[in-house]
């Protein structure tokens, strides 16, 4: 996985986890449900690019 990726996945995840925190925090059930989509498609990316580096070794 190039750095660049990781670094924008790991972004992204963050992004999501704070705006879950402010959801719950402000009673917004709409951010924080923006915030829980954003971490798992970060996972998800993540997981993508793991399967990659396994077959390119």
């Amino acid at each position: 996985m190039a750095t660049d990726d990781k670094i924008e996945n790991k972004s992204e995840e963050l992004t999501g986890k704070v705006k879950e925190g402010v959801g719950k925090a402000t009673d917004n059930e709409s951010l924080e449900a923006e915030g829980k989509a954003d971490q798992s498609s970060s996972k998800l990316k993540q997981a993508g690019e793991n399967i990659k580096d396994a077959f390119k070794s």
